[in-house]
C-alpha cells in the first residue's frame, strides 16, 4: 500500500455518490508498501478502503482478482470483496486509475508475530488453498520464476549499491536455484504469492483477515506457504530466525491441507526462492522509488540474509552472506 495518486475530497465525494454507502466523513492516505495507492475511507454509513491500481496492477487483470476475492468469501474465507456501486460495477476509474472501493476488515497487522498466531494464519492459508480447489480461472505469476533473472538484468550494477557485491552473489544464486527450481511434479495451484504478517489481520491469535491479493497467480503450491514462512519466521532485519513460529507456521497449514513427501523435499529451494524474488522487488523499488513518494521502501537486504538459514552452504559462498 502507498500513495502515488492523489484524491481530493471533492472527487472522493463525488466517486462514493456511486454507491450506497452514505457521505464522506474523512479519508486518510496509507503509506505503507510499494504497490498501488490506498485511503482508508470513514463515511456515514461505514469505514472502506479505497485503492487505485499503480504500477504493478495491469487493469485487465482486476477481473481475476475481484472473482477470486467472491469465491474465498462465498467460501467463509476471511477476505475483503469489492463493493458494487449502484449498477452493479466494482471495477471504476478515478484520477485515471482503475479503481476498486473494498470493505473494511477489523484487526490489526503484527509486526513481531507469536507462534500461536503464527499458528492461526498457517491454518487460515491451508483453508484458502482448500477452498481454491474449484477455483476455475488462471493467473501467469507476474513475479515468479521467469521473470527473476530479467529483473535482475534491469537491476544490474546498481544492486552493488546496497551491498558490494550483491549483483554477484544474486546471479551466482539463482544460477544455483535453476538446477532444482522444478525438479519434482508438486501441485499447482492459485496462491496469494505475498502473505506477509501485513497481509494478515489479527484478533489477538484469530485471523481476522486476509488481504492484498494482487499478487495472486497459479503457481506451485507450496510455494504459498515457503514465502510466508520467510515473510513470518523472521525479525523485521532478516537477522533472526524464530523457528518456533516458522514450525508453528508449518503445523497450522497441515491442521488443514497436509503436504506430501515431495513438496517436503522441496520446501527449501522455494524458501530460498521466496527471499531471491522479495530481494530483487525491494531492490528494485529502493533504487527506482521517486524521492517524493508517500511511500515506506523497504530493505532489500533483510530478505537476503534469510538465505543464511534455507540454504547454509549456499551462504557460504556468497560474499554479501558468508
Amino acid at each position: 500500500m502507498a500513495v502515488y495518486t492523489p484524491v481530493s475530497a471533492e472527487v472522493l465525494a463525488g466517486f462514493l455518490a456511486r454507491y450506497d454507502v452514505g457521505d464522506l466523513v474523512s479519508a486518510k492516505g496509507i503509506a505503507e508498501g510499494v504497490e498501488n495507492t490506498n485511503y482508508l475511507v470513514d463515511t456515514t454509513k461505514g469505514r472502506f478502503i479505497l485503492t487505485l491500481y499503480e504500477k504493478r496492477v495491469e487493469g485487465d487483470d482486476l477481473p481475476y482478482f475481484m472473482a477470486l476475492l467472491d469465491h474465498l468469501a462465498e467460501r467463509g474465507c476471511p477476505v475483503p470483496p469489492a463493493i458494487k456501486d449502484r449498477a452493479g460495477v466494482a471495477i471504476q476509474m478515478l484520477e485515471g486509475r482503475p479503481a476498486c472501493l473494498i470493505q473494511f476488515l477489523p484487526g490489526v497487522s503484527v509486526t513481531h508475530p507469536s507462534a500461536a498466531q503464527a499458528l492461526a494464519a498457517g491454518t487460515a492459508l491451508g483453508e484458502m488453498h482448500a477452498a481454491l480447489a474449484d477455483f476455475p480461472l488462471e493467473r501467469a505469476n507476474s513475479m515468479g520464476f521467469a521473470t527473476w533473472q530479467p529483473l535482475l538484468n534491469r537491476c544490474g550494477n546498481d544492486l552493488d549499491a546496497i551491498a558490494p557485491g550483491l549483483h554477484h552473489d544474486l546471479t551466482f544464486a539463482l544460477a544455483d536455484l535453476a538446477a532444482t527450481w522444478e525438479r519434482d511434479p508438486i501441485p499447482r495451484s492459485t496462491i496469494h504469492a505475498d502473505l506477509f504478517p501485513d497481509n494478515v489481520l489479527m484478533r489477538g491469535d484469530t485471523v481476522g483477515g486476509l488481504i492484498d491479493f494482487y499478487f495472486a497467480c497459479t503457481d506451485i503450491r507450496v510455494y504459498d506457504l515457503a514465502v510466508t514462512h520467510a515473510a513470518w519466521s523472521f525479525d523485521p532485519t532478516g537477522e533472526t530466525f524464530d523457528a518456533a513460529v516458522g514450525d508453528a507456521l508449518i503445523a497450522g497449514y497441515e491442521r488443514s491441507f497436509p503436504l506430501s513427501d515431495a513438496e517436503r523435499s522441496a520446501f527449501n529451494d522455494l524458501a530460498v526462492g521466496a527471499c531471491i524474488r522479495f530481494t530483487l522487488s525491494r531492490a528494485w523499488d529502493w533504487l527506482n522509488t521517486p524521492a517524493d513518494a508517500l511511500v515506506t521502501r523497504k530493505d532489500p537486504l533483510a530478505f537476503w540474509r534469510r538465505v543464511k538459514v534455507y540454504d547454509p552452504d549456499l551462504a557460504t559462498q556468497l560474499k554479501t552472506l558468508s
